[in-house]
């Protein structure tokens, strides 16, 4: 019974909780253009200080962080097949190896994996 009250008072007191900081830090964030745009002798800024971002360069990330949560994902499925040695755990294991290559092979003949386009 404790622990059923305890669960229902932190679903209220975490959700409150988040709130109050949200509108913390987004009171002492809120600010004018001119207070958050660079000084230069008073004038105007003479350009946007934000640099372009390369979205091949941001595609690569996120092949990298598929490739890398598969390969997470990969090695319960060696200690599966370890312990149980059945045929089911290498097929699967087999078949998930072949997915990734799949997935592999049709980003590179897409032009995915090159840095830069010809």
């Amino acid at each position: 019974m404790f622990l059923f009250f305890l669960g229902c008072l932190s679903l209220i007191f975490i959700p409150l909780m988040m709130m109050f900081l949200y509108y913390f830090i987004y009171w002492k964030s809120y600010q004018s253009y001119e207070k958050v745009s660079p000084f230069e002798c008073g004038f105007n800024p003479m350009s946007n200080m934000r640099k372009p971002f390369s979205l091949r360069f941001f595609m690569l990330l996120i092949l990298f962080l598929v490739f890398d949560v598969e390969l997470v994902l990969m090695f319960p499925l060696y200690s599966v097949l370890y312990m149980n040695k059945s045929m089911l755990a290498i097929f699967m294991l087999y078949g998930f190896i072949l997915l990734l290559l799949i997935g592999l092979l049709y980003e590179w003949f897409m032009g995915m994996l090159d840095w830069s386009k010809n």
